[in-house]
C-alpha cells in the first residue's frame, strides 16, 4: 500500500507571488490523504514487521487521523481502535472509521489525559496491539516527512506547513537538513501559544535555526476555531484556485502566506512552496458555519 510516490506540485495565481506552488499531498489517497499517509508509512510497515495486528490510536470526534488509520488498518489486514475524547457523538467522520471496522471507545476529557494508562490497560486485556499516539506523533511519523523534501526543488526559499503537534515540520526539517538545503521552513501553529510546537519538534530535531521560522499569529482563536475573514478567505481561495482547503489546518497556512506577501515578506521571484497535509474530511466538522 504504502509505495513510493511522488504528489504533484501545482502553481498557484496570486496577485503578488510569481512562484507559489502548493505541494498536493492531499492529492494521495481520499481517506489516507496528506501527511497522514505520510506518518502512517512506518508505522504500519513496523507493526506489521513485528507481527503486532491490532492498531491503537487517540483523537477527537472529527480526527482525520482516526479515519486514516481506520483505513490504513483494514488495507492492511490489521485491527484498529480508537479512544475518541469527550462523550460520544455521530457524525461523518466517525461513520467512516466504524466502517473500515474500527473500534470506537468514548473517553472522557479526564480519562483521555492520560492516555498511556488507557493504552497500557487496553493492551493488557487484547494481543497483539501497536499504540499510535494521537495525531500519529513518532519517530517513524518524522521519518516518513522528511521524505518530501526529496520531491521538492532544491531552489525552493520557502516551504510553508500548518502545524498542530509539530511532528510533519519536524519531518520537513530534518529533511532540509540531511539534504544540506537553504530552504527556509515556516511553520504556522493552528493552536494558540504556538511557540510550544518549536519544543516539541526538538524531540526529534535540532530546532535552533534561523531558518526555521514558526508564525504564531494566525490561529484565529485557537485549534479548530474560526473567525468570519478566515472563512471568507478560504472560500476565496477555493472558487479561484479550485484546490480544497480546510479552516482547521490549511486554510490559515494559505491565509499566512497572503498576509505576508501583502506586506512584502519575500524577495522577487523566490519559490515558494505550500505543503497541503489533506484533512479535508474535517470540513464535515464546520459545515454550518460554511453554508452561505
Amino acid at each position: 500500500m504504502f509505495t513510493a510516490l511522488h504528489s504533484p506540485l501545482q502553481q498557484l495565481k496570486h496577485t503578488h507571488l510569481s512562484q507559489l506552488w502548493v505541494k498536493r499531498d492531499d492529492l494521495i489517497d481520499p481517506y489516507i490523504s496528506g501527511n497522514k499517509w505520510r506518518k502512517l508509512k512506518y508505522m504500519l510497515q513496523d507493526a506489521i514487521a513485528n507481527n503486532k495486528h491490532h492498531l491503537v490510536t487517540f483523537g477527537g470526534a472529527y480526527s482525520n487521523h482516526l479515519v486514516a488509520t481506520a483505513s490504513a488498518a483494514a488495507r492492511s489486514g490489521l485491527k484498529s481502535t480508537a479512544f475518541v475524547r469527550g462523550e460520544k457523538v455521530n457524525n461523518e467522520m466517525l461513520v467512516l472509521c466504524s466502517l473500515y471496522g474500527m473500534e470506537l471507545i468514548f473517553t472522557d476529557r479526564e480519562s483521555y489525559k492520560n492516555k498511556n494508562v488507557c493504552y497500557a490497560e487496553y493492551a493488557a486485556k487484547h494481543t497483539g496491539t501497536y499504540f499510535i499516539d494521537e495525531g500519529g506523533a513518532s519517530a517513524e511519523a518524522v521519518q516518513g516527512c522528511a521524505e518530501i523534501i526529496t520531491e521538492l526543488p532544491q531552489d525552493t526559499a520557502h516551504l510553508f506547513c500548518a502545524a498542530g503537534t509539530g511532528t510533519t515540520a519536524a519531518g520537513l526539517w530534518q529533511g532540509i537538513q540531511h539534504a544540506g538545503l537553504k530552504t527556509k521552513l515556516h511553520v504556522i501553529p493552528v493552536l494558540k501559544g504556538g511557540e510550544f510546537i518549536r519544543e516539541e519538534m526538538s524531540s526529534y530535531v535540532n530546532t535552533d535555526h534561523t531558518d526555521l521560522i514558526l508564525h504564531t499569529d494566525y490561529h484565529f482563536g485557537g485549534y479548530a476555531k474560526t473567525k468570519p475573514d478566515l472563512l471568507a478567505f478560504m472560500k476565496q481561495f477555493i472558487a479561484a484556485q479550485g484546490i480544497l482547503i480546510d479552516p482547521v489546518y490549511t486554510a490559515k497556512m494559505f491565509f499566512a502566506i497572503h498576509d505576508l506577501a501583502r506586506h512584502n515578506y519575500f524577495e522577487k521571484d523566490e519559490k515558494i512552496i505550500a505543503l497541503h497535509t489533506g484533512g479535508l474530511l474535517g470540513i464535515m466538522g464546520m459545515k454550518d458555519k460554511l453554508l452561505p
